[in-house]
């Protein structure tokens, strides 16, 4: 399958969509510019480490929101949390060379990850602690549409 065709397959079948009920963890990534949001919610499993038995997510947000949620909350099944924060890291460094329109659905996902990998730590001390969300630092409104 070519990365075109992957792409594709995550627009028109995205993974893991949805709330997952019984989630031991929820956590929010937000573009404070134009509303949009994603929530991941994570059902964790602890062994020597947590590890995210399950995951899934939801947006509010356009097409490529959906498919970077589908993409990362697919490559964050099954792995270890200290891999999950290394998933969140090498998705953010991806985008550096990116335009700031083109990096901010895929940093609201990363963020919203690691918000809901945060929120977890934070209610092993505390089970009332509230969801933690993290605003992202681009703006995906196109250089053009801002100055008119």
């Amino acid at each position: 399958m070519t990365a075109d065709e992957h792409l594709i397959e995550h627009m028109m079948n995205p993974q893991n969509y949805g709330k997952l009920e019984d989630a031991d963890s929820v956590g929010m990534g937000k573009n404070p510019t134009n509303g949009e949001k994603v929530a991941i919610y994570l059902k964790v499993k602890v062994e020597e480490e947590p590890i995210i038995e399950d995951i899934s997510f939801q947006a509010i947000g356009c097409s490529t929101t959906i498919v970077s949620g589908s993409i990362v909350t697919s490559e964050a099944k099954g792995i270890s949390f200290s891999k999950a924060e290394n998933l969140v890291s090498a998705t953010l460094g991806l985008l550096e060379n990116q335009s700031p329109e083109d990096a901010a659905c895929t940093e609201m996902v990363a963020l919203a990850l690691k918000a809901s990998l945060d929120t977890y730590a934070k209610k092993q001390e505390d089970p009332t602690f509230p969801m933690i969300s993290y605003h992202i630092s681009t703006d995906c409104t196109p250089q053009e549409e801002e100055e008119n």
